[in-house]
């Protein structure tokens, strides 16, 4: 599942874009003085970033915990940060701010949790998330002017398309929740559109996957009109998560032992940047989170080390959870495969009877008592 084809050949995009950005942004500074404006960096504000990245991880955890509680699964908080973490791997190496959630699907459904459930709790995630960041984006768009200015240029034609596009993804998400009937005309309506201009080869298989989709939707909206305090609680859960990922700028920015900037104004930034560029198809937004990084908060650093704390606070903020959530992927996916194949012999066990299958069930249970066999 973490290493699909489409996950290499995304991993394998990221890594290219990678290195044509480094080539534009890198193109005639001088390594020496970066390395030197590094040299004098304050430790404890960089592990103050990568602590907010932790509780970046961990509020959508927590979301998990929270929402598959009230859905009946008794699952371990240790569980859902492994979820979490499988969840940021796979979106940073797919071009899709949301493809690490059919991920989180498929191991929720080796702990035994229905896929149902589990697409559930991602969508009601998804959409508080989405909820959240349009909130953060237009709080500071309109609550802080001084922010508002460093998106001018490409920046602020790219800050259009991220919001208009989470304005759509969002309002389409609450049709699809609360309107089913008029966003099945609509949907039925393109369809028919896609099969007479033969886009569509296969219309029928299309309207089984739309119907499939409306009615875990319809799950949704029942989750949330039953249980709107929950839907509360994950978007506070959310609006702090963004939070956090918004504040490793401003821990850079002390790290360099910078003054004159308050906490809104070096994190509003990155607010107005996360909205612009978290809907390109691009693997973890990588190149336009760069460049739009550099020329956001020129003003803010400096022309003289603001590629270094470009390099710094995406170094945080993504390289190295990117690396961290990898290795927690292959620690759940070898806890659910050694989990399967338990199961696979307490199954055996159960029905059959000999002297193999003694020696199974002595090894089954010696493992659930913590005895070494």
């Amino acid at each position: 599942m973490i290493h699909g084809k489409k996950n290499w050949l995304g991993l394998l995009l990221m890594v290219v874009v990678m290195g044509v950005t480094g080539a534009v942004l890198l193109k005639g500074q001088p390594v020496g003085l970066m390395v030197a404006s590094m040299k004098h960096l304050k430790p404890q504000y960089l592990l103050l970033g990568l602590l907010c990245m932790l509780g970046f991880v961990g509020c959508e955890a927590l979301c998990s915990y929270q929402i598959l509680g009230r859905l009946g699964h008794k699952v371990s908080y240790r569980r859902c940060m492994g979820y979490s973490f499988v969840g940021f791997y796979v979106s940073s190496i797919t071009p899709s701010a949301t493809g690490g959630q059919p991920a989180q699907i498929y191991y929720m459904s080796k702990d035994q949790i229905p896929a149902a459930h589990g697409a559930l709790n991602m969508m009601l995630i998804a959409s508080c998330y989405q909820v959240a960041t349009l909130l953060w984006g237009g709080g500071i768009w309109f609550g802080v002017p001084a922010v508002r200015e460093q998106m001018d240029g490409g920046l602020g034609l790219l800050l259009l398309y991220g919001a208009g596009m989470m304005v759509i993804l969002t309002v389409g998400m609450v049709m699809v929740m609360f309107l089913p009937n008029p966003t099945r005309r609509i949907c039925e309506g393109v369809l028919s559109l896609l099969t007479k201009t033969h886009i569509l080869r296969n219309p029928e298989s299309a309207r089984q996957k739309l119907e499939h989709q409306l009615s875990e939707y319809a799950r949704g909206a029942d989750c949330v009109k039953h249980n709107p305090g929950l839907v509360l609680r994950v978007l506070a859960l959310c609006l702090i998560q963004l939070g956090l990922s918004f504040s490793v700028p401003w821990a850079v920015y002390l790290a360099f032992g910078l003054k004159g900037q308050s906490w809104i104004q070096v994190a509003g930034v990155q607010a107005l940047l996360t909205l612009a560029v978290c809907n390109l198809p691009l693997p973890g937004a990588v190149g336009a989170a760069e460049g739009g990084f550099v020329s956001a908060y020129a003003s803010i650093f400096g022309t003289g080390i603001v590629t270094s704390a470009m390099l710094i606070s995406r170094g945080i903020s993504f390289y190295s959870f990117l690396l961290v959530s990898f290795i927690v992927s292959i620690l759940v996916q070898l806890r659910t495969s050694r989990q399967a194949r338990e199961r696979a012999l307490e199954e055996m066990a159960a029905n059959q009877t000999g002297t193999r299958v003694k020696a199974v069930r002595k090894y089954l249970n010696a493992r659930a008592e913590g005895e070494t066999v």
